[in-house]
């Protein structure tokens, strides 16, 4: 399967000063294959080291930081010789070594010529807990699911991702059929690697949701083996909510929502977990859109499922939607295709933002674009009714505003209609 993060280990390999690199996703996103395919595919040989219950690396890494000592001992456990510059040297679930995390300041002052990937799915959770993180002497790289065009790329559809790439909107518009078609389809299987395996070999949606469904249950045990026991069963409550917070007209978390009652302080730690971990996206409210955005924001905010499928399984959203025309565009309230834009534009290293003014107008998504800031509103259908798009521009007259729908590609005088399932390309 390609995965377009390829290009950017490529492009870390050949700098000039290259920094250990720290690879951050979800689990089950792909990371382990991403790492040992990369090794195999542009190194001469791959020292592959996992340190999931590995006694062995405990001991190695609690002595001391010589290098030579460790990679003699690396060259131990993976049987491999580890050459500088011509050996890719992975290291797996770090976070469950911590000292192997830290030994990376020591790799990058002491030794630069050794080209080492440290992955894990909860690094992000492991950087708040008083580890000696290697502050500014690593590269760091996310890894989230497949986006809609490595989606088409792993079903055998590679000539209308690259269509797609190439931003021919004319071209685009004459296949809209089938794209419009495969974007009901990713709804469904989402991003998830394994899914989109399952789909791709034989397109049978009862077992991708079997699929779906393993997933969500390898993230609950999760919960009980490595969240604090003091917030666990709030991290399971917000958790389980995730489909009625989006279900909601407006989809502002609403503590209320998780537990009558409740306020957000309640369930801050909770959040917190699920965002460090990869499997939420957190968006924030903005009051004026400029540059820094982070420094206009306020209390309200919006969570997204880091996998649009896995969010249509927990919404028990049936197979047979994909065969009724629209509706599944219809279903769930615009949920699928909020959390869908909020997923390509994560996957492009955008931060998403949304604004929402003192009465009723709200735009969907706000961010930072080069040097300008563009406002975003997502529509699920080709119905363009709404007023909150105007508002905002006759309120801050961006230099273009976006709307992305199942309408063709078009340029209007203030408005730019992007079709959604090229949201993820656009330029």
């Amino acid at each position: 399967m390609k995965r377009y993060a390829m290009d950017e280990l490529i492009a870390w390999k050949n700098a000039k000063r290259r920094k250990p690199l720290i690879l951050k996703g979800a689990r089950q996103v792909g990371k382990t294959w991403l790492m040992k395919h990369f090794g195999e595919t542009h190194f001469e040989n791959l020292a592959y080291v996992d340190f999931y219950n590995n006694e062995r690396m405990r001991v190695l890494f609690n002595g001391d930081f010589d290098i030579p000592r460790l990679i003699e001992g690396l060259q131990a456990e993976t049987h491999e010789k580890i050459l500088p510059q011509k050996t890719l040297i992975v290291f797996d679930e770090v976070q469950e070594v911590p000292l192997a995390l830290s030994s990376l300041k020591y790799f990058y002052e002491n030794a630069p010529e050794y080209a080492i990937i440290a992955g894990g799915s909860l690094l992000g959770v492991s950087q708040h807990k008083g580890t000696s993180f290697p502050v500014g002497k690593v590269d760091f790289a996310d890894l989230y699911p497949f986006n809609f065009c490595e989606f088409l790329e792993g079903i055998g559809e590679s000539e209308l991702a690259q269509m797609l790439q190439k931003q021919d909107w004319k071209l685009i518009t004459a296949f809209k059929s089938k794209f419009i078609d495969y974007l009901r389809k990713y709804y469904f299987v989402g991003g998830m690697p394994e899914s989109v395996k399952v789909y791709s070999e034989d397109r049978d949606y009862a077992d991708v949701r079997k699929v779906q469904e393993s997933i969500l249950t390898a993230y609950e045990r999760d919960f009980s083996k490595h969240v604090p026991k003091e917030i666990i069963a709030k991290v399971r409550m917000v958790w389980g909510n995730i489909p009625r917070q989006l279900a909601r007209e407006k989809k502002r978390f609403s503590p209320g929502v998780v537990k009558k009652g409740s306020r957000l302080k309640d369930y801050e730690d909770a959040l917190q977990w699920l965002i460090d971990a990869g499997l939420l996206y957190k968006v924030e409210q903005i009051s004026v859109p400029s540059i820094p955005l982070k420094n206009y924001t306020n209390d309200a905010f919006k969570i997204y499922l880091h996998d649009v499928g896995l969010l249509s399984c927990m919404a028990e959203l049936e197979a047979r939607t994909l065969l009724e025309g629209d509706a599944v565009f219809k279903e769930f309230k615009g949920a699928l295709t909020e959390n869908y834009v909020c997923q390509e534009l994560t996957a492009r290293g955008k931060t998403p933002y949304y604004w929402s003014s003192e009465r009723t107008a709200e735009v969907d998504f706000v961010f930072k674009h080069i040097s300008n800031i563009l406002p975003l509103e997502a529509k699920a259908e080709e119905n363009l009714q709404g007023k909150s798009l105007k508002v905002y521009c006759e309120k801050f007259s961006p230099k273009v505003a976006l709307r992305t729908s199942m309408c063709d590609y078009r340029e209007e005088s203030w408005l730019t209609n992007i079709p959604l399932y090229g949201i993820g390309v656009w330029e």
